[in-house]
């Protein structure tokens, strides 16, 4: 906890914005910093709540009063060296994760929660400035090497947690620079990529290999992987998208939401201007691309959510601490743009094969004669939009998982994802599955957790004996091998 009084005296601040006019200039990070005096009073608003519901809804179990303690007192490093046993990345979650421990924070039963998502950012910046982030290679190695799939926030975890415990590790990532979505699916006004290239020297300084432009499966075959290794972990994600199925889908300027934010990514965007932009989905990737169409200069950004306006507070059904299902404005949605809510698309239509514009009805949730809601057309006539660029933000099935399953027989579940066991072990011998390939598409930080549970399990079988490498919420202790 921080003060005891500490959550009468002080509201929830968190940092200024950019100006808008600036920011939709440049793909810079929008939030600026709290200054240390502040980032003491939001640590110090931290409750003697006797049992912290933080650490139910904190996937990695982060020991949260702990950290906000140490910078009451003004200990940073101790903050630092509490969080990052548990967290391998504060740096990506503290600005990425929608902090779903924040939701569960007791003191939001009535007021707003603790700003528990910044803290770690202040907690990790200020480590590296301070210089206490090092490479932390391993005092002696096992002599077992370990593949791992994928680079993003799953197959970075478990390879740091492999690595520590003497493992020699391998990432494979099919795209020209690691970091999986961390790099091509998140704008830099989010996250800046010089905060991921900062981790990755620190892996690769410790000891990690990474070995970009290869896809398993076609640049190398699955079964060779796997028996040139004692242990493969696929951390492939959840690429998978949703389909728009209607007639006129094939039309040039309908775009799938990763392809668009990878494009803009690598620069392969271009000028928006003049364009008439719709994005169909309401999530945070519908939200990010909203912001990156706006910064390319769009003519217009039109955000079309499928489902009703949600209401401004928790309803009866979804008290604390569940995750609130409440209306929110993302920092992308503040900067412009319209938000339209409960239309369904009907058809595309455009001129020389070029989309040139939109057709939905407006929908309902309604009862069914059962009492179960579905979406239900109003008789209201349809709406048409002029649209040049529509991009499909309408999530994703799960991962792109067709190699795992000829070459090396891999099962999958009914839903699509990799099956796997209560240790990450696919259903062939040695061959584990973390992330949100197993889960299905979810948070960054359930990612991070379990690429570190999926790493304790691949270690423990890797030694014979149980693994030394933490479960979650607990710290690591090593006492070498």
């Amino acid at each position: 906890m921080g003060k005891v009084t500490g959550f009468i005296e002080w509201p929830r601040t968190l940092p200024s914005k950019r100006k808008k006019v600036e920011r939709l200039k440049d793909d810079l990070e929008i939030p600026l910093s709290l200054n240390p005096e502040e980032a003491k009073r939001q640590a110090g608003r931290c409750m003697d709540c006797g049992v912290p519901f933080c650490h139910q809804g904190c996937p990695l179990g982060n020991p949260i009063p702990d950290f906000n303690d140490a910078i009451y007192r003004g200990d940073w490093k101790d903050a630092y060296l509490k969080l990052s046993a548990t967290n391998n990345f504060p740096e990506f979650t503290g600005r990425l994760c929608p902090a779903p421990c924040e939701a569960a924070c007791v003191l939001a039963i009535n007021q707003d929660p603790v700003a528990i998502e910044q803290i770690e950012k202040e907690i990790i910046e200020k480590a590296f400035v301070e210089g206490w982030v090092q490479p932390a290679p391993p005092s002696k190695r096992t002599g077992k090497n370990v593949a791992v799939v994928g680079s993003g926030p799953a197959g970075l975890a478990a390879a740091v947690q492999l690595n520590q415990a003497g493992h020699s590790v391998t990432v494979y990532e099919r795209a020209p620079l690691a970091g999986g979505l961390l790099r091509y699916g998140i704008p830099n006004f989010k996250m800046e990529k010089w905060v991921l290239d900062r981790r990755l020297k620190l892996m690769g300084e410790a000891g990690i290999q990474f070995q970009t432009q290869t896809e398993i499966g076609t640049t190398l075959d699955f079964n060779q992987l796997r028996a040139s290794h004692h242990a493969v972990l696929l951390a492939i994600g959840a690429r998978r998208p949703r389909e728009l199925t209607v007639p006129g889908r094939q039309l040039r300027g309908v775009v799938q939401s990763l392809d668009f934010l990878a494009a803009a990514t690598d620069g392969e965007l271009g000028n928006l201007t003049g364009k008439n932009v719709m994005v169909l989905g309401g999530g945070d990737t519908g939200s990010d691309c909203l912001g990156t169409a706006l910064r390319r200069g769009a003519h217009s950004v039109t955000q079309l959510e499928l489902m009703p306006e949600l209401p401004s507070s928790r309803s009866a059904d979804n008290p604390w601490p569940q995750w609130p299902v409440t209306f929110r404005t993302s920092s992308s949605q503040e900067e412009g743009g319209d938000r339209v809510f409960g239309w369904m698309t009907q058809k595309l239509f455009g001129v020389d094969g070029a989309l040139t514009g939109l057709v939905a009805v407006q929908v309902s949730l309604q009862p069914d004669e059962t009492g179960k809601m579905s979406l239900r057309e109003i008789s209201r006539g349809e709406r048409i939009w002029k649209v040049d660029v529509l991009v499909l933000a309408l999530g994703f099935f799960g991962p792109d998982a067709e190699s795992a399953v000829t070459q090396l027989g891999v099962v999958l579940t009914p839903r699509g994802t990799v099956q796997v066991n209560s240790r990450y072990q696919t259903s062939v011998p040695h061959v584990y599955c973390a992330g949100d390939a197993a889960r299905g598409a979810s948070l960054i930080v359930w990612a991070i957790s379990e690429g570190r549970e999926a790493a304790r399990a691949i270690d423990s079988n890797l030694i014979g004996e149980d693994s030394r490498l933490p479960s979650r919420g607990k710290h690591l202790h090593f006492g070498g091998r």
